[in-house]
């Protein structure tokens, strides 16, 4: 007898809340050694960019951005917070990752790891395949 179906008219897209839950296990699981790089990283989830990130990133819709780090981290001398200075902060962007994942055979989780990686690792300068092993290195 085959499985039964799943009631899919009991299910609905992840909240902000849930996929904040899901940033933060998947930035848990990521090597002591990439965490370090952004000690004390904070991570807004917010449906969309603002108006201001989608010109400053010369975006052409509000889904073209996944994700987006700001702030300094050790690699770039901050081993000390300046006065004025904001914390490291990533933002997911949960309608365009939402939008990617109904294209992709990837999990929801795997995309949301690979987009926080990725917005950390490229601000460290990391080559995509460092960022592919920090992946793979996941707990």
């Amino acid at each position: 007898m085959p499985p039964a179906s799943p009631d899919w008219s009991q299910i609905v897209a992840p909240s902000i809340d849930d996929f904040d839950l899901m940033a933060r296990d998947a930035y848990s699981e990521l090597p002591a050694q990439f965490r370090r790089l952004c000690d004390g990283l904070i991570i807004h989830v917010e449906d969309f960019p603002d108006d201001e990130t989608l010109r400053e990133m010369d975006c052409e819709t509000e889904f073209d951005l996944l994700g987006l780090f700001r702030g300094r981290g050790l690699a770039q001398g901050a081993a000390t917070a300046q006065s004025g200075q904001f914390p490291n902060m990533v933002w997911l962007y949960r309608r365009p990752i939402l939008d990617f994942w109904a294209d992709q055979e990837d999990t929801l989780g795997a995309i949301i790891t690979h987009v926080l990686v990725h917005e950390i690792g490229h601000h460290f300068g990391l080559s995509d395949a460092d960022m592919e092993a920090i992946e793979k290195a996941r707990r």
